[in-house]
């Protein structure tokens, strides 16, 4: 099986390729598509917080070339990882995918739950109806200044 040339798995068409980024550019990236802000929190953002724990002397001034390469290596890989995902699921047979689709759609009805005694402690569940209590009785006043009589 002859391998595919490396722009066939590219997202970005080669237009607007132009138009990304330069950070993005610059790193090759194919299958992660930063904005304009994102790749500027990666690359600048870094580069200030590298800055700031110098000025705070957590870290040596080697940080501040350090922490942005680190950041690009780090975005790189995860791009690397998104093609690895991507080719890996070109090669599942449609029936393979279609079968995993009907697997995780939702089913929609009314499940019937069977109370256990024992589910929940201290209380006892049934289906059954509750016996009502027998109706009170009304107490009469006694005219004589008593309790009272029960009619």
């Amino acid at each position: 099986m002859s391998r595919s040339p490396r722009g066939s798995w590219a997202t970005i068409p080669a237009d607007e390729e132009r138009y990304r980024p330069l950070y993005a550019r610059l790193l090759g990236l194919r299958f992660v598509n930063p904005g304009g802000v994102l790749c500027f929190l990666f690359f600048e953002g870094a580069v200030a917080l590298a800055a700031l724990l110098a000025l705070a002397e957590l870290v040596t001034w080697w940080s501040v070339l350090i922490l942005p390469a680190t950041v690009a290596a780090m975005v790189k890989l995860n791009d690397m990882v998104a093609a690895a995902v991507v080719r890996s699921a070109a090669l599942v047979p449609e029936q393979e995918r279609d079968r995993f689709r009907q697997q995780m759609e939702p089913a929609v009805g009314r499940a019937r739950v069977d109370w256990v005694r024992h589910s929940v402690p201290g209380a006892v569940v049934t289906a059954s109806p509750v016996p009502r209590a027998a109706p009170a009785r009304r107490v009469r006043p006694d005219r004589r200044g008593g309790a009272g009589e029960r009619s």
